[in-house]
């Protein structure tokens, strides 16, 4: 345990920081599963609509600094690319 009073704030920041990040993560998840799903049950429509809530939450998680920007464009795409197979 920490004895110093600037380690023991750093213990606590860094606490409230993964639990904000892994609830991001775990939003993102989800919403990037809603998407799979949609476009598993061959769902033109709602695997749009999936998509664009999708890339809203992956593109906030990307500002606060969860995800780096390149990882983001990485999961938008793919997803994007899964939505226009259904498309076609």
């Amino acid at each position: 345990m920490a004895n110093i009073k600037s380690a023991k704030k750093r213990i606590r920041v860094t606490a409230k920081q993964t639990m904000r990040n892994r609830m991001i993560k775990s939003r993102t998840k989800t919403v990037m599963r809603r998407v799979v799903e949609a476009v598993g049950a061959g769902d033109k429509n709602a695997a749009q609509n999936a998509l664009l809530t999708a890339v809203k939450v992956i593109d906030k998680a990307a500002s606060k600094g969860v995800y780096h920007k390149n990882n983001a464009a990485r999961k938008k795409s793919k997803l994007a690319k899964m939505v226009n197979r259904v498309s076609a």
